[in-house]
C-alpha cells in the first residue's frame, strides 16, 4: 500500500512539474510575443517645412502594417539635433534612428546597415552617384538617403519677358558666366530690374562657381587643400566681377540683406539658390517665376546635398530599425514622401515624380545633379573637416568682395585653414 502511495505521489509530482514547465513555456512564449509586439523605435526628427506631417502619415501606415513595431517621433529643432543625439548617446540611450544631414559626424555610433540591407554596392546602386560619399565611409553604409537637394537658378519670368530675353531650353544651351553680364544689362535697361542676380550668402552656393571652373576645396583623398589653385582663383575672380559690375548687389554678401526678400520684390532677375526655394516661393503672386539652367564656366555643375535616416547601434532593436529604414527608402514610400513634401528623390528610378506643383522645375534641378562633378560631394561630405572650415571660407570670400585682398590671397588663407584642419585630424 505504501509502495503504491509512493508511486502515485511520484506521478502527481511529475505531472505537476510537467504542467509547470508547460505553463512556463507558454508564459515565455507570451512574453516573447509581447516583446515582439512592443518593439519601440525612437525616431529623432527635425522638420524644415511640411515633411513632418508627411512622415507622421508614413509612420502611421507602417505601424498599421507592422503591429509588432511602434515608432515614436521625437521632434527637435535642427539647430539642436546634434546636441540632442550626442546627449542620448552619452547617456547610454541612443535613439533607434534619426534624420540627419551629416552621417559622418556619428560614424562611431552608426548601425552598420550592410548587415541588414545588403552590400554597399547593392544598396547604393539604388541612389544617384553624386551623394554616395555622404553616407558611405570605409565601404560601410552609415545611413540611407531620403531626399536630395541641388543648387540651381530661379528666375523672374516677368522681367525676362519685358527684357526680351529667353532662357536656355536645355543644359547644353546654358549661358556662360561671361554672358551673364550682357543678360543682366538687358534685364536692367529693358526689363526694369535693379540687379540681374542675387546669391545666397553661403560658401555652398559660391561653390557652384568653384566646381564649374574646374576647382575644388580638397584633392581626391582630402589630404591637401587645392581651392587656391588657378581654377579656384578664376571662380572667385568671376564672383568678385559679378559684384563689382553690379550684376549682383554687394548689399547681400557684404551688407546682410536677405536675397529671398529681394527676389520677392520682383526687381531681381535671378536667384542662385536651391530646389528647396520652390515651396518657399510658391505663394508669390505679383510676378511669374520659374527655373532655368545654371550658367557654366569650363563645365556645368551643381552642388548636391541630402538628408538621411541613420540607425544607431546598441539599441536592441537594430533589426526592426533596419527594416523600417528599408521601408522608408523603398521606391513606393520614398516617392510618396518626396512628392508630398515637394522634395527631390535620391532614387535613380524616381528622378521624375508626379508633383502637384513645379514638376517641370524639379526636372531641371534633377538634370543639374546629373551634370554635377563628383568633386562636390567629395568636398562637402567631409563632415570631419568642413565644420572647421566654413566660417573662414565664407569670410575669405567676403574679404575678396570687399577688395581687402585679392582672390588668390583670400583663397590662400582658406587653404591654410583647411590644411590645418587636415593636420589636426591626423
Amino acid at each position: 500500500m505504501i509502495k503504491k502511495l509512493k508511486i502515485l505521489t511520484s506521478v502527481v509530482l511529475a505531472t505537476m512539474m510537467l504542467g509547470s514547465t508547460m505553463t512556463g513555456c507558454a508564459q515565455n512564449k507570451k512574453e516573447e510575443t509581447a516583446v515582439k509586439k512592443t518593439a519601440s523605435l525612437d525616431f529623432v526628427w527635425f522638420t524644415d517645412g511640411i515633411e513632418g506631417d508627411v512622415m507622421k502619415k508614413i509612420v502611421a501606415d507602417y505601424s498599421a502594417k507592422n503591429t509588432n513595431v511602434k515608432v515614436n517621433l521625437i521632434e527637435v529643432a535642427y539647430k539642436d539635433l546634434n546636441t540632442k543625439l550626442r546627449t542620448m548617446i552619452a547617456g547610454g540611450e541612443p535613439p533607434a534612428l534619426a534624420r540627419v544631414t551629416e552621417p559622418g559626424t556619428f560614424y562611431n555610433n552608426a548601425l552598420n546597415l550592410n548587415e541588414y540591407l545588403g552590400s554597399t554596392d547593392t544598396f547604393s546602386s539604388q541612389f544617384i552617384d553624386s551623394i554616395k560619399p555622404y553616407y558611405v565611409k570605409d565601404d560601410k553604409v552609415l545611413a540611407a538617403p531620403m531626399d536630395v537637394t541641388a543648387n540651381g537658378l530661379i528666375y523672374n519670368k516677368t522681367l525676362f519677358k519685358k527684357a526680351g530675353v529667353e532662357v536656355p531650353t536645355s543644359a547644353d544651351k546654358a549661358w556662360t558666366w561671361d554672358q551673364m553680364f550682357d543678360i543682366s544689362k538687358q534685364l536692367v535697361e529693358k526689363g526694369g530690374a535693379k540687379y540681374g542676380m542675387v546669391s545666397d550668402v553661403t560658401p555652398h552656393r559660391f561653390s557652384t562657381l568653384l566646381y564649374e571652373f574646374g576647382g575644388s576645396l580638397f584633392n581626391a583623398d582630402a589630404s591637401k587643400a587645392v581651392i587656391n589653385d588657378a581654377n579656384g582663383v578664376k571662380a572667385l575672380d568671376m564672383f568678385v566681377k559679378l559684384h563689382k559690375e553690379k550684376v549682383m548687389p554687394e548689399s547681400v554678401w557684404l551688407g546682410g540683406e536677405n536675397p529671398n526678400t529681394l527676389f520677392r520684390t520682383g526687381t531681381i532677375g535671378m536667384h542662385l539658390s536651391g530646389n528647396w526655394m520652390l515651396s518657399n516661393y510658391k505663394d508669390i503672386k505679383d510676378f511669374e517665376w520659374g527655373v532655368t539652367y545654371l550658367p557654366k564656366g569650363t563645365m556645368s555643375s551643381s552642388v548636391p546635398g541630402s538628408k538621411f535616416v541613420m540607425g544607431f547601434k546598441g539599441t536592441k532593436v537594430e533589426k526592426e530599425t533596419a527594416e523600417f529604414i528599408k521601408y522608408l527608402t523603398s521606391k513606393e514610400v520614398n516617392s510618396k514622401y518626396c512628392t508630398d513634401s515637394l522634395f527631390m528623390s535620391p532614387r535613380k528610378d524616381s528622378s521624375e515624380l508626379d508633383y502637384s506643383y513645379g514638376k517641370e522645375m524639379f526636372k531641371i534641378f534633377a538634370e543639374e545633379l546629373k551634370n554635377t562633378t563628383p568633386k562636390a560631394a567629395n568636398d562637402w561630405s567631409r563632415t570631419d573637416l568642413m565644420p572647421k572650415i566654413t566660417i573662414d571660407y565664407k569670410n575669405g570670400i567676403m574679404e575678396a568682395l570687399s577688395g581687402k585682398v585679392t582672390s588668390k590671397q583670400a583663397l590662400d588663407k582658406i587653404a591654410a585653414v583647411a590644411d590645418k584642419a587636415i593636420a589636426d585630424k591626423k
